[in-house]
């Protein structure tokens, strides 16, 4: 099965949550790559958030703001999908107050 990211949503605290095509909700901590060459530019909390986005069915980070695919910063969806762990839907704990 090949693992395609719908949405994402950013969180305060350099993780991610990703939403797979089949259904599940992931959480993925970013801190683990912040300090590795072409994405110490994330550290940065607001880039972090603002660009965080969806390109080519994973999880990028649209830099430029032009959504072009080739010039973002991307992580494997296979490897997002082994390195996080499954969540309940954050959107739905806050729409019930759980």
């Amino acid at each position: 099965m090949i693992n395609t990211i719908i949405q994402v949503l950013p969180t305060d605290d350099y993780k991610v949550y990703l939403y797979f095509a089949h259904g599940e909700i992931k959480l993925y901590d970013a801190t683990e790559i912040l300090d590795h060459g072409i994405f110490r530019v994330l550290k940065d909390k607001k880039i972090f958030a603002e660009t965080c986005t969806v390109l080519n069915n994973t999880l990028a980070w649209d830099l430029k703001g032009n959504f072009d695919p080739y010039e973002c910063l991307d992580l494997d969806p296979e490897v997002l999908y082994e390195k996080s762990i499954t969540v309940e839907d954050p959107l739905h704990q806050m729409n019930t107050g759980a």
